[in-house]
């Protein structure tokens, strides 16, 4: 099929930040019963795509005695620090999940995940199964170094389709309209946004696309390239301001900061009617289709795409999220390990019915010829939208935490929370954010 490129800037980083320690706990599920010590070692997020993943791994281990993969799951924001660690330490298991982009480049860098671009030139049926500028987002200084496992997740506007016939508006298509939306949603004591702030990463979303309007592509594509200065671009600073003059306006819950999304507590608010709309990833959908089903099933959740803003260089129809997730093989896995991880990874995912969990659980997958799957979902609505989203982005940005090194998205992630809070201006958040350029 034909999609438009799907981009994620170059990035140059380093192996830093790979130290910090933290006790996660994961949770093994019937793929753990007949797995050994010798099993291929699997770390999985919990949320939307666990069940997809449990049912794949436990299909998978029932065929392949001689060949077993043990799966552990963990909450977003503690995987991503355990793996780090792990990795870091040259511990990972020897599936690593991941999102691409400056976090995979460290990895390589530190020579710890495995160069896969013999297994895909061996096996061109694994080449062909994926959308090629997906395919692209593993790739780092023309090797292949992770392939998609799951499904396209741009970031998307949801809103509550009673909220709002019940305060007779519509769904904003400007930064203006969503900022005139503000007071009206307040004064029928509703809150216009509700936002995870404490997870931090849902914040970034909104500096994301403001950017990303107000500047095009390309001024993110220079902070990646780690071009001096590069955060000092105006479009950065006009992002930053809009984000704390929606704070003043009251645009998001009270209480933003103590809600975390990795408890769902998020899209909750929406679904339930005490917020009208929420900025998230594509994979929420996942969340409230088995969380909210009667509201996901009536047609009362509403998607759209981001506003534009007045007098911006971004194109309309330019995306930002993740083009898909990634496994990587750690280098230092047994050969015993590796060689059932590349097998798994040629005839254990995306196979029919795989695909077919991935659409039946609110999902895209990242794999060609789906199109006559997806109508016949009764997702189809949404599924669809999505699809299109990815196919006709003239840009698709790599989410910002991931495309950075471990260090500057961390410090990224820190000070954009102290925008959110009214506690640090644009112009220090600009500042410190050049200081970290090249780290």
């Amino acid at each position: 099929m034909n999609i438009r490129k799907l981009r994620s800037a170059a990035m140059a980083v380093s192996a830093a930040a790979l130290t910090i320690s933290l006790a996660a706990c994961g949770s093994s599920g019937p793929a753990g019963s007949g797995t050994n010590a010798d099993s291929a070692t699997m770390w999985g997020l919990t949320g939307g795509n666990q069940p997809v993943l449990q049912k794949s791994v436990d299909a998978w281990n029932k065929a392949h005695s001689d060949e077993t993969i043990k799966l552990d799951f963990f909450a977003n924001d503690a995987y991503k620090t355990k793996v780090r660690t792990a990795v870091g330490a040259g511990q990972g298991p020897t599936f690593i999940y991941g999102w691409g982009g400056g976090v995979l480049k460290s990895y390589v860098d530190a020579g710890q995940v495995a160069d896969l671009s013999d297994f895909v030139k061996q096996n061109p049926e694994v080449k062909s199964r994926y959308l090629p500028a997906v395919l692209k987002n593993g790739v780092i200084n023309g090797k292949t170094y992770a392939l998609p496992n799951n499904n396209v997740q741009p970031v998307v506007l949801y809103f509550n389709k009673d909220v709002f016939a019940k305060v007779g508006v519509q769904p904003p298509k400007t930064w203006d309209e969503l900022m005139a939306l503000v007071p009206k949603f307040k004064d029928a004591g509703i809150a216009p946004f509700s936002l995870g702030g404490q997870s931090k990463w849902p914040d970034l979303m909104w500096l994301e696309y403001l950017v990303e309007r107000i500047g095009g592509p390309q001024v993110f594509a220079d902070i990646a390239a780690n071009k001096p200065n590069a955060w000092s671009n105006p479009a950065v600073t006009e992002a930053l301001t809009k984000i704390q003059q929606l704070v003043d306006a009251g645009g998001f819950v009270n209480g933003f900061s103590s809600i975390a999304a990795d408890s769902n507590a998020d899209q909750a608010l929406l679904y339930t009617g005490k917020a009208a709309m929420i900025l998230q990833g594509g994979w929420i959908y996942q969340g409230m289709k088995k969380d909210a089903p009667d509201f996901v099933k009536s047609g009362k959740l509403g998607f759209s795409t981001f506003p534009t803003v007045s007098g911006g260089k971004g194109d309309p129809a330019d995306v930002v999220g993740n083009p898909s997730n990634f496994w990587s093989i750690s280098s230092k896995a047994t050969d015993k390990q590796k060689k059932a991880a590349l097998d798994y990874v040629k005839s254990g995912m995306f196979t029919d019915q795989n695909t077919q969990d991935l659409i039946d659980s609110g999902a895209v997958p990242v794999v060609t010829g789906i199109e006559s799957k997806l109508a016949a979902s009764p997702d189809k609505d949404f599924l669809t939208y999505v699809y299109g989203m990815a196919k006709n982005a003239p840009s698709f940005t790599l989410s910002w935490d991931q495309a950075l090194s471990p260090a500057q998205g961390d410090a990224m992630l820190a000070n954009l929370d102290q925008i959110f809070l009214k506690k640090i201006t644009p112009e220090q958040f600009v500042s410190t954010m050049n200081a970290t350029i090249g780290k």
